[in-house]
Parts: structure tokens; C-alpha cells; sequence
């Protein structure tokens, strides 16, 4: 989240716009297999089918957390960067790249 007002003067869509709506499908699929487990858990179901689809879970939040960083350096990085030749300010891409830097380090923990 960029925390500089002066960054924030113009609004403008998030990187991940374009492809929202695959975005909210993917979402939602994995929403379904949470409640599938939670269904599982109520339903008593094997410890080990269990921890399987809980695999599957983490590896499609995994993919939906790669693609958010794909657009986020693609768009908003890139943005920012022009953002900083434009105006000779380079925070607006420092800031950029050490908010990215610290999503990817919370992501790979």
C-alpha cells in the first residue's frame, strides 16, 4: 500500500484490474475447496485425504499469489518507475520496489 499521500494524487486501477474477473473465479474455487475440507473435518473423512486437498489449496492460493506480484511489478512498479523519470523523484519507485519486496518475503516465510 502505497503510505505517501503525494503518490496517491490521481486514481488509477491496480495491476491486476485487466484480469479481474479470472481473478474472482479462482477466488472462488478455492473459497468451494475450504468448504470442502471443512465439510471433510465435519464428515470425519480420513486424516490424510484431508491433508491432500489442503495441498491443493495452498498450491492455487499459490498461484493467485504469484500472478498478484507478476501485475504488481508489471504495472504498479512500472508506473512508478515512469512516475520517477518523469518527476526526477525516485521515491516513487523505491517505495514501490520496498513494498514489493516485503509482500514476496511474507510470501515465501
Amino acid at each position: 500500500m502505497d503510505t505517501n499521500p503525494a503518490h496517491d494524487a490521481q486514481a488509477h486501477h491496480h495491476g491486476y484490474h485487466a484480469d479481474k474477473a479470472a481473478l474472482q473465479r479462482r477466488l472462488s474455487r478455492i473459497e468451494g475447496q475450504v468448504r470442502g475440507v471443512a465439510k471433510m473435518v465435519d464428515d470425519d473423512k480420513y486424516c490424510i485425504d484431508i491433508l491432500t486437498q489442503i495441498s491443493a489449496i495452498n498450491a492455487a492460493l499459490h498461484k493467485v499469489s504469484v500472478q498478484l506480484v507478476e501485475d504488481h511489478i508489471g504495472h504498479c512498479v512500472v508506473d512508478a518507475a515512469a512516475k520517477s523519470l518523469e518527476t526526477g523523484d525516485d521515491s516513487y519507485v523505491n517505495d514501490k520496489i520496498t513494498e514489493a519486496t516485503a509482500a514476496i518475503s511474507r510470501l515465501v516465510r
